[in-house]
């Protein structure tokens, strides 16, 4: 790699073109002043950044020794203890965040949230433009509607199929925009008359909507009424009306779609999601950015033989109420997700070639690139208030946060934007977090726009710190523990508490199975019913589908009725899952090892010889799973702890790695670029 040598710093020299060519023009700033920007961020922050990490090592080392000697011990017990070593702070008194200028897809519109890696420029494309997607072909491509004999979805359109979307389009549409008589089943014709919808029904009576308030707008057409719109529970409905269109000749009323908005956030992920190695990768990684942030990032690809160019798109123009002409954001909100603190790279050193912390550059490079939205640059915008969404990742309590925090005030006073322009998205992944939640989101009070939860780096982090207490239990029977539930429960009242409601967002994670809609639809309505405002989505498809529970649920409402309960029990978040006294067959052993390095060897092929960093893995069970790098963490953590307690040993965990190797070369042998 050829390096290019700039306010004392090396900086690879894809980098470096990147930032001249792409990122500075149009910013009113030299390309050498974001180097020497990093490079303050780089002599003011990285001892801190190391200590941390130090830090980290520290109280693990700490908590090993403590739990080597106190195998059996309570939960006070081990709160004074945390306390004791200072792992775990005082929450501190009660406070309500402060951040301005969020966009109201964060603040106040409760909806699905998808993550897709930013290296792909089609995928984040294909999110960015699913803030709308369409019902009919959701339901149509899902398993929500079985594929029995005469329903098949085939390689043609079949009428009949067709026949079950729309009625289970009426069934959405009569549960949320109710007709003042009859319903949409008997709706042959809408209209809007005196700005205001009108439905003809097949006996030929009038209604209206049942509440005149769910009625939004209109698009007119050649031949009369385009696209109706509605609003309910802040999303909306749009009902598009073709009578040429082989689906709206179908619908008694010429109905050709109903498309719901849909994901109404999406996160650009340079982290687990990617295969973003050295400067190369991250220099795709920002000239994505930099161009969606621009408006101009395109995407050529060829389907059913046809070649294609994605774009973003425009917004949505509509005639309101009044009559006034108005439009509506035709994308979704964009974040991106940096790295973690823990990561170093050698894409750009000191001048004595050490490495940096690769979080420094995703800040220095990225807030840059954001700037192109803030200064009118971008032919699509993103934030109408003048924000950049960043998500931070894999932050171990309340002093790396404030570490984040300050590497963002450095920016903006280094690029002349507002105090707390830059907002941030605190990922609750890490145990520290997870018990000092409050006083995390304390830190970052005036800025902070997000706190989310997952599964698998969540319990991956708490096996990797009480490792040496024992074994675990297998991972579905983690699921089940007072742990878990206690987790989801704090992330959501602590946020509430801090007075989330109405300014930020509270997040659930991702739902891994794009082919199980219907598994998916039974599931994931706990999301908003446990007072989450967003939840992670695998696909566009999945977004659609999953905006429809939240028309069923009012999120804002379950927020107050949370607020009014007592608080979680934060007690079981001390409570370790161990396998205690329960005992396992060895078939239950050898089943637990197998299926955690078949989800190992199965993503990490992709990972590493294709740099796929997320797509659909087979799982143990040929069930298509989306995979990234939290797969790899909880899967080795696990197998790591059975190793170390004798649940397993090395010959056994080889030869299930030979057999397991083995099925993953069959899963993939329809791959041509796959190597066995």
């Amino acid at each position: 790699m050829k390096y290019i040598q700039v306010a004392n710093l090396r900086v690879a020299e894809p980098l470096y073109s990147l930032v001249r060519d792409d990122i500075v023009p149009g910013l009113d700033m030299e390309a050498d002043f974001i180097w020497q920007t990093l490079a303050r961020l780089v002599r003011e922050f990285a001892p801190e950044n190391k200590a941390l990490l130090e830090e980290r090592d520290h109280f693990q080392a700490l908590i090993d020794d403590w739990l080597k000697t106190n195998p059996s011990t309570g939960v006070d017990s081990t709160r004074a203890f945390l306390q004791e070593i200072g792992y775990l702070v005082p929450e501190g008194e009660d406070f309500q965040i402060t951040a301005t200028g969020v966009d109201d897809e964060i603040a106040r519109v409760a909806g699905p949230q998808l993550v897709v890696p930013l290296d792909n420029a089609r995928y984040a494309l294909n999110a960015a433009n699913a803030r709308w997607g369409s019902l009919y072909d959701a339901l149509y491509g899902s398993d929500l509607i079985p594929e029995t004999s005469g329903f098949e979805q085939g390689q043609t359109y079949n009428p009949a199929r067709g026949e079950k979307v729309i009625g289970r389009a009426h069934e959405f549409l009569n549960s949320h925009l109710p007709l003042s008589k009859g319903d949409w089943n008997s709706v042959v014709r809408v209209s809007v008359e005196d700005h205001s919808p009108v439905f003809e029904l097949a006996d030929g009576q009038i209604a209206r909507l049942l509440n005149s308030e769910l009625y939004a707008g209109y698009s007119p057409g050649e031949s009369g009424i385009r696209r109706v719109l509605f609003r309910h529970h802040g999303l909306h409905i749009e009902i598009q009306i073709d009578p040429e269109h082989p689906i709206g000749r179908q619908h008694p009323a010429h109905i050709r779609d109903v498309v719901l908005e849909a994901a109404v956030s999406t996160i650009l992920d340079c982290e687990d999601s990617v295969a973003a190695v050295d400067a190369e990768d991250k220099t795709t990684l920002y000239r994505n950015w930099t161009q969606i942030m621009r408006g101009t990032l395109s995407s050529d690809f060829v389907k059913n033989g046809s070649a294609m160019t994605r774009r973003l798109n425009p917004d949505r123009e509509y005639l309101g109420p009044n009559g006034q002409p108005f439009s509506l954001q035709g994308r979704s909100l964009l974040l991106i997700r940096h790295v973690g603190a823990h990561l170093y790279t050698q894409a750009v050193t000191t001048a004595d070639g050490d490495a940096i912390p690769e979080t420094f550059i995703d800040a220095a490079l990225t807030v840059a690139a954001g700037m192109h939205d803030l200064k009118g640059n971008s032919r699509r915008p993103n934030s109408r208030t003048g924000s950049i969404y960043i998500v931070k990742p894999k932050q171990h309590g309340p002093k790396e946060v404030r570490l984040a925090v300050d590497i963002f005030c450095l920016l903006e006073q280094a690029y002349k934007l507002p105090p707390n322009t830059v907002k941030i998205g605190i990922m609750d992944e890490e145990r520290r977090t997870s018990l000092n939640l409050k006083a995390c989101i304390r830190e970052a009070r005036e800025r902070v726009i997000f706190i989310n939860t997952g599964f698998l780096d969540r319990t991956g982090d708490e096996i990797h710190t009480s490792m040496v207490a024992g074994p675990m239990l297998p991972k579905l029977k983690i699921r089940s523990q007072p742990w878990i539930d206690a987790y989801e429960k704090n992330n959501v009242h602590t946020g509430l508490a801090c007075g989330f409601r109405g300014k930020a967002q509270i997040g659930k994670g991702m739902w891994a199975e794009p082919d199980a809609m219907k598994a998916m639809m039974e599931s994931k309505i706990n999301h908003p019913a446990a007072g989450a405002n967003c939840a992670w989505v695998p696909s566009p498809v999945a977004a659609t589908l999953h905006a429809m529970h939240y028309h069923q649920i009012l999120v804002s409402a379950r927020q107050d009725e949370i607020l009014s309960q007592p608080r979680a029990n934060t007690d079981a978040l001390l409570q370790l899952p161990l396998l205690g006294e329960m005992t396992l067959s060895p078939q239950e052993i050898q089943q637990e090892i197998d299926n955690n390095i078949q989800g190992i060897l199965g993503y990490v092929v992709r990972w590493v010889e294709q740099g796929i960093g997320c797509s659909k893995v087979p799982d143990i069970h040929d069930v298509g799973l989306m995979e990234d790098r939290a797969t790899l963490r909880i899967s080795s953590q696990h197998l790591a702890n059975w190793l170390k307690h004798g649940i397993a040993d090395k010959q056994q965990i080889v030869e299930a790695m030979q057999r397991m190797a083995s099925k993953v070369d069959d899963q993939n042998a329809g791959d041509p670029h796959y190597l066995p």
